[in-house]
């Protein structure tokens, strides 16, 4: 098994939380992991990336090289563009519908869905709603680190088991809210998945 992902999103979105529940259930699960990450601005509306590389033989370099990525995941949609030359033939992108408008320029939704919808293989949900849905907007990285779930080569239980160590000093109410929000998350890609 071997899988190369590229997460994307702005500061305070979660991106980092993610890449810690993949590379927590990874490890716990005997896999071995590279990640590395690239902060913009030091504060809340930066980009931020992050290389996650797992697999079951040993993995030697933590950034994956430009059209090798499996899939990537977007918290937010403009995000999504700005790693589309990430993507492999066959890879899947998935991204939030909803965009964190940081920059006066930022384009006009539309025309940046059209571009995500554009491509084969990709999954757009409506990430903060569900979220929301389920009482906190604050799930939506889960919600969406569900919804990559199909692609990343782990199993449910290895994040659900990953959401309980990396949530748990926080109370079972806040893990068993990300464990409702991976699932709702997985339940939108199979959704499409499926069809």
């Amino acid at each position: 098994m071997k899988k190369d992902i590229v997460l994307g999103g702005v500061g305070g979105q979660g991106i980092l939380t993610i890449a810690a529940t993949i590379g927590t259930a990874a490890v716990s699960n005997g896999l071995f992991l590279k990640q590395s990450e690239v902060h913009g601005m030091s504060q809340r509306g930066g980009d931020v990336m992050s290389n996650i590389r797992i697999s079951s033989n040993e993995v030697f370099s933590d950034l994956i090289p430009e059209g090798k990525a499996d899939l990537i995941l977007a918290v937010e949609p403009m995000e999504a563009l700005r790693h589309f030359k990430m993507l492999k033939n066959g890879g899947w992108l998935i991204t939030n519908q909803k965009p964190f408008i940081n920059i006066k320029n930022y384009p006009e939704l539309d025309d940046v869905l059209a571009q995500v919808n554009a491509l084969e293989n990709h999954i757009v949900i409506d990430a903060d709603g569900i979220a929301k849905d389920l009482g906190s907007v604050k799930a939506a990285n889960i919600v969406m680190l569900g919804a990559g779930l199909p692609f990343i080569g782990l199993e449910v239980e290895m994040l659900e088991d990953a959401l309980g160590v990396l949530f748990g000093r926080k109370g079972q109410d806040v893990v068993d809210l990300n464990i409702k929000a991976l699932k709702a998350g997985l339940a939108e890609a199979n959704k499409v998945i499926n069809k």
